[in-house]
């Protein structure tokens, strides 16, 4: 494949910079002149910018909306995600892969640590998953998203730059806190890659996915760390809606609907949160089954048959997020 995720990505990491000020971020540069975008650290951010980095993290292959007014289906905004390449833009480049650490000797203070997500993956390309996506990007810039509560220090931004073969001046991290409105939203714009991945690790040829689109409710941020990881994954776990476009034979298409869904897992129903907390915050002690979306559409082109599988629980997501605001004062 020859398309480069990173120079796509490229117009869209230059209208965030060009933006910043009416998008509520700051651009700095640091390390030598790698150039720092804060999306929610001493910036505040906004959902505008977190939709923008939604589609960033999608190296420029997918579309990130907000559609407002939708409260009849329970909550009043959500987001619209859709790709024509969803393997490359989900797994390839959305996906957040790339291990990044550093001890408190290294960093000179507190360890650091931190998942990358975005087209820069691509460059270093030092997942296993690239050799089954037989893809390495070939690129004169890289961008990286860090879910991170401080700037990555210089150890991590060093190894980046080796790893990716770019000079400082050629690469942009951007730093979504889930705490802050941009970090919320651009992780709720997974919702397709968490079916990706799910369709990944349940075995299915991921050359049979042709096309993808998704929508998820868009929760507040909560300005608790675990609060607001919790909100990001309740709306896909139970809010995501997906349908993937494949190829192949229909038995195939079948079971991708019957096992995508979240509520395959036995811990279906619990609040992300709660279930984070009584697994000691270790993300390994969760059923893998439970990140998926929540509804799912399979439909196979070449039978023109759909399967469907699964439902939203608004009703829970209400109960997590809604204060009711009762009479008058």
């Amino acid at each position: 494949m020859t398309l480069s995720i990173n120079a796509l990505a490229r117009p869209l990491v230059q209208r965030l910079i060009d933006q910043a000020e009416t998008l509520s971020v700051q651009v700095r540069q640091a390390h030598g002149g790698v150039c720092i975008v804060d999306a929610g650290l001493a910036a505040r951010g906004s959902v505008q910018a977190g939709l923008l980095i939604g589609e960033i993290c999608m190296g420029g292959l997918g579309s990130v909306n907000l559609r407002a007014g939708a409260a009849a289906s329970g909550w009043p905004t959500w987001l619209d995600v859709s790709s024509a390449q969803p393997v490359l833009a989900c797994l390839g480049s959305q996906y957040a892969g790339w291990s990044l650490a550093a001890s408190k000797e290294e960093t000179g203070g507190r360890k650091f640590f931190s998942l990358g997500s975005g087209p820069a993956r691509a460059l270093a390309a030092k997942e296993k998953l690239y050799e089954e996506l037989a893809y390495r990007d070939r690129a004169d810039s890289g961008v990286l998203v860090l879910e991170v509560d401080r700037d990555a220090p210089q150890v991590i931004t060093t190894k980046l730059l080796r790893d990716c073969g770019l000079a400082p001046e050629q690469l942009t991290l951007i730093i979504t806190p889930t705490t802050s409105l941009a970090g919320t939203t651009q992780v709720v714009a997974r919702v397709l890659e968490v079916a990706l991945h799910k369709a990944h690790e349940l075995g299915f040829a991921l050359e049979h996915i042709v096309g993808g689109s998704a929508s998820a409710p868009l929760p507040a941020p909560s300005p608790d760390g675990v609060q607001a990881m919790g909100r990001t994954n309740d709306a896909i776990l139970y809010g995501g809606q997906v349908q993937l476009s494949v190829r192949g034979d229909d038995a195939a298409a079948r079971d991708l609907a019957r096992r995508l869904p979240s509520s395959n897992a036995a811990e279906f129903g619990r609040s992300f949160a709660e279930l984070f907390q009584a697994a000691g915050y270790d993300f390994y002690k969760i059923d893998p089954a439970l990140f998926a979306p929540a509804e799912v559409w399979v439909s196979n082109l070449d039978s023109g048959n759909t399967w469907h599988a699964g439902a939203t629980d608004m009703a829970l997501l209400r109960r997590l997020w809604l204060q009711e605001a009762g009479g008058p004062a």
